[in-house]
């Protein structure tokens, strides 16, 4: 293990109530207390409209290595890139509050820090706990995304990634996302797979390594899920279509 390894830990947070409440950054906080590297942990709250930034502003006053952003509302991809821009060290980590992935699986991706600039975790094709209706659509989605970009990548939109702090902050401002003007609820897109296309393209080394996932999500305020996942999967779809068509007309050559 290398101990000169320093990780920023950022959590995008919007209405994550009940994740909070049955003790998901305590699980962050004990496992990384017990690391030898430097770390720190960047929650960023996405205009929650529950008790969400209450309960994470409490859990920081007490937690040593622990900071809260208060953003107005912009997606998952504006709440990551704020925690981006904060972070204070040469790695990024990106996981959800959740954790359907654990923190502790981090411990897996570390080996492989130095050698790539990105680091992700994988659910493989099934991923337990997920519906019949997820487990189709996860299959035909990763199909269709790997015959247009990234044919080599199993899983992008696993919420569990490793990026050189550097190298996050070069890629995210070009991503499409935030040409966009985005307006209510908790929108996802597929700014994981363009991002890691840029990456790729901007010739960075890209490491994909298998992880635990189940899915431990019990929120109810982020809204009907069912309706959220079918909306998010064609929005996702046709996001992938404009990967492709930006590449083509040479919007992702590197300045």
């Amino acid at each position: 293990m290398d101990y000169s390894i320093a990780i920023s830990v950022v959590i995008p947070c919007y209405n994550e109530e009940n994740n909070l409440k049955r003790g998901v950054l305590e699980q962050v906080y004990d496992y990384l207390n017990k690391q030898k590297y430097k770390w720190e942990v960047i929650v960023a709250n996405d205009a929650s409209s529950d008790n969400s930034l209450k309960l994470v502003e409490k859990f920081v006053k007490k937690h040593p290595g622990f900071s809260v952003l208060d953003l107005p509302h912009g997606g998952k991809p504006s709440a990551v890139y704020a925690g981006i821009k904060k972070a204070k060290y040469g790695y990024i980590l990106f996981t959800d509050m959740d954790q359907s992935t654990p923190i502790s699986e981090l411990a897996k991706l570390i080996p492989y820090l130095g050698k790539n600039e990105v680091i992700i975790g994988s659910r493989g094709i099934f991923r337990n706990g997920n519906s019949l209706i997820r487990k189709l659509g996860s299959l035909v989605f990763l199909n269709f995304r790997r015959l247009i970009i990234l044919p080599k990548i199993i899983d992008t939109q696993c919420g569990f990634k490793v990026i050189k702090t550097e190298v996050a902050k070069k890629i995210f401002p070009h991503l499409s996302f935030f040409k966009e003007n985005i307006t209510g609820g908790w929108r996802v897109s597929a700014f994981d797979a363009e991002m890691l296309f840029m990456a790729q393209k901007w010739g960075y080394k890209i490491k994909e390594i298998p992880v635990i996932w189940q899915d431990e999500d019990i929120s109810n305020t982020k809204g009907n899920k069912t309706k959220s996942y079918l909306k998010e999967s064609l929005q996702m779809v046709k996001e992938i279509w404009r990967i492709k068509i930006n590449d083509l007309g040479g919007k992702y050559e590197k300045n």
